[in-house]
């Protein structure tokens, strides 16, 4: 076992079965023989977001392969019945990675990066490319610790102009202070898609365009949040209200 005595989490992209073996990814296989110091018969608990979590074991470790054997399948229930996409205006650095784990930890079902008027990081390229599997790390991790039995989807960073189309079948809300009225005016629905402005927050155009197109303007309060709080905020809200946060 590690050196805290919990069993390891591990999020794989494949099909899972009982009695099954399977070779991990190189950056799964260090993670749990470098960082964790896991060995031949430690526990590990995998997902791949069928909704079940399956005990495993680790049958062969070495430098360069690690190998587990499948050998039981468990159905917690600890996904939300409140589907929520988030539309994650990209921030800076440890600002964005800390707005999509705490995104993934309060039940998140997909996220989509968005770059908006006022955002200050431009990415493209072989650049985004790059962030992009960073940001995939970070999702897959958080899932790891927060217990989720699924990996939400992380979609392809696009403009926001280009996805305010997306998600009719959603109650589509976007957060802004000047709005008259905040979440407790809406009608609960079991599929949500949230907004969320960068750190100077959406331009009048970009709130005119998204409320033309059907998103609806909420508040949170009277006090200006950071983007990676409001959030953080905002989830924790819908799921309070609507999910399954509180008991």
């Amino acid at each position: 076992m590690s050196r805290r005595g919990h069993v390891p989490r591990v999020f794989v992209d494949s099909a899972l079965d009982v009695d099954q073996t399977l070779e991990l990814a190189e950056a799964k296989r260090h993670h749990l023989a470098t960082v964790l110091r896991l060995g031949v018969d430690a526990p590990v608990t995998l997902f791949n977001g069928d909704g079940h979590e399956y005990g495993a074991r680790i049958v062969q470790a070495d430098r360069k392969r690690m190998t587990l054997a499948v050998e039981t399948r468990h159905s917690p229930e600890r996904e939300s019945s409140l589907s929520i996409t988030l539309y994650q205006a990209i921030a800076r650095g440890d600002r964005m990675d800390f707005a999509l784990a705490k995104a993934v930890e309060l039940g998140v079902t997909a996220i989509r990066p968005v770059f908006t008027e006022r955002g200050k990081v431009k990415l493209e390229g072989e650049r985004l490319t790059k962030k992009q599997a960073h940001w995939q790390a970070v999702v897959e991790s958080a899932a790891e610790q927060s217990g989720r039995l699924v990996c939400p989807a992380l979609h392809t960073a696009a403009r926001l102009s280009t996805c305010l189309d997306s998600d009719r079948d959603h109650l589509r809300l976007m957060l802004a202070p000047t709005a008259p009225a905040g979440l407790t005016s809406t009608t609960p629905r079991k599929r949500v898609a949230l907004l969320i402005g960068p750190e100077s927050g959406l331009s009048e155009p970009e709130i005119d365009t998204a409320a033309t197109a059907g998103w609806q303007p909420i508040t949170l309060g009277p006090r200006i949040l950071r983007t990676e709080t409001a959030g953080m905020a905002a989830l924790a809200a819908l799921q309070s209200l609507w999910g399954d946060l509180g008991g």
